[in-house]
């Protein structure tokens, strides 16, 4: 069996899932949306905290709106001038995390209460 076989099986049995329980995959939905949301609005105080915690070149140094670039940008895997992705690619890094968070998190919830329920 191939990867695209166990891709494809994949797919299916997630669409089976979203069919069979519509309602709980509004929910997982939802979570990651206002997960990732939260995220993206808290990216400049988090990006100010990983510049706090010594990530990037002048880390620890900086305060304010420096900090968070800083941050941002070395969680972006630097700047744009040192080819990293810059402060839009370390706020894509903390939405797409908090998203992440919110989908694994909910779709646990939804699992363990499926478990009690059957």
């Amino acid at each position: 069996m191939g990867f695209f076989d166990s891709l494809g099986d994949l797919i299916s049995d997630g669409i089976d899932a979203v069919i069979e329980n519509p309602i709980k995959s509004i929910a997982v939905v939802a979570a990651t949306v206002a997960t990732g949301g939260a995220a993206l609005a808290a990216a400049p105080a988090i990006g100010a905290a990983a510049s706090a915690a010594g990530l990037g070149v002048a880390a620890g140094s900086l305060s304010g709106a420096a900090a968070s670039s800083a941050g941002l940008a070395a969680l972006g895997g630097g700047s744009l001038a040192a080819g990293g992705a810059g402060m839009a690619g370390g706020t894509a890094v903390v939405a797409a995390t908090g998203a992440a968070t919110g989908a694994v998190t909910s779709g646990a919830v939804i699992a363990a209460t499926k478990k009690k329920s059957d």
